[in-house]
């Protein structure tokens, strides 16, 4: 089992936080694995990207030239990593910010309306989760109970509230694919 991923976005999408999820809950089941961040100086606004790398076996590096899974929260995003990802892997994007087709038809592409199902939660910002499920329930590279456990951990000091907001967030993106 392999997965190597680019997720990006604008800064403040949270767009690290969903690669320390997978890449917290791939330790969580035993895997080995490799999360590299990559942002500008801004922090709200600039870009940012991180490289995951879920495998059944020791990585060697954390760089990923070509992904097999691309999540692309904005269009920017899209444009700079669309024609690196490898033939017939999965672009996931963020369909509420990207209007534009993917050019390639020789991979697959999952598209979800995340800020729009996120708002109709009541929270915008958990748009990241709403795609972070629908990777889950596409790649199958976690479970989406270690994914709660890394939630619970990572967020362990904010309120209830927050943690339950996420988890529905992450529920519906699965189910909107599901379905």
């Amino acid at each position: 089992m392999l997965d190597e991923i680019i997720i990006a976005g604008f800064g403040g999408q949270g767009v690290l936080l969903m690669g320390r999820l997978i890449a917290y809950a791939g330790m969580l089941e035993g895997k080995h694995v490799a999360w590299m961040p990559s942002y500008g100086p801004e922090m709200r606004g600039g870009t940012a990207n991180c490289t995951v790398i879920i495998s059944s076996e020791e990585v060697a590096s954390p760089v990923v030239p070509n992904p097999m899974t691309l999540i692309a929260m904005n269009k920017p995003s899209l444009d700079k990593f669309e024609p690196q990802v490898e033939t017939e892997g999965v672009i996931i994007l963020n369909k509420s910010l990207i209007s534009q087709e993917v050019k390639r038809n020789d991979l697959a592409v999952v598209g979800v309306s995340a800020n729009d199902i996120a708002n109709d939660l009541g929270n915008l910002r958990v748009a990241n989760m709403v795609v972070l499920g629908v990777y889950i329930a596409h790649r199958k590279t976690v479970k989406m109970d270690t994914i709660f456990q890394a939630l619970e951990k990572m967020l362990g000091k904010k309120s209830r509230d927050i943690i339950e907001i996420n988890k529905k967030a992450l529920l519906k993106g699965q189910e909107t694919l599901i379905r």
